[in-house]
């Protein structure tokens, strides 16, 4: 059994692969966006797209994004904060944790997600500076190992 690559404990087969596949569909913000994690994950490309608002990719491409998702190598996923979101509007605060040569980095942002015609979609965020792992920190693939005996 492989779980899933957004930190849910769940097998990946019931959990975002589903919503990969088109055969379910996020029915919260913190569910798409665990979802859209996995798919940077599994180079899940065209998922992206199609579930990033239209009124805010602006000449993003499945390409362009393929090619992000290749150059990652994406090791954990912390939720900071999902609030209780609106009818149609809603939050979730992460930390994706990556590799970059031999350092451990975290992607943080506040993304903003805006639900049309029943599916959620990520609208926006806002990025906080990168954090910097330290060697004696917990690694956060999940583990409980410090870093430096695991992913560092």
């Amino acid at each position: 059994m492989n779980l899933c690559h957004c930190g849910s404990a769940l097998p990946f087969e019931s959990c975002c692969q589903p919503f990969h596949l088109g055969e379910a569909f996020a029915t919260t913000p913190e569910q798409l966006m665990r979802s859209r994690y996995s798919a940077f994950v599994t180079a899940k490309a065209s998922y992206l797209l199609s579930t990033h608002d239209p009124d805010t990719r602006q000449g993003l491409t499945e390409q362009a994004l393929k090619q992000s998702c290749e150059e990652s190598d994406f090791i954990g996923l912390q939720i900071l904060d999902a609030p209780p979101f609106q009818q149609d509007e809603g939050e979730v605060e992460f930390r994706a944790w990556y590799r970059q040569g031999k350092e451990i980095l975290a992607l943080w942002e506040r993304s903003r997600f805006r639900r049309l015609d029943s599916n959620w979609y990520y609208h926006s965020g806002d990025i906080q500076p990168a954090i910097k792992l330290g060697r004696n920190d917990p690694c956060p693939c999940g583990s409980e190992k410090k870093a430096k005996k695991c992913c560092l």
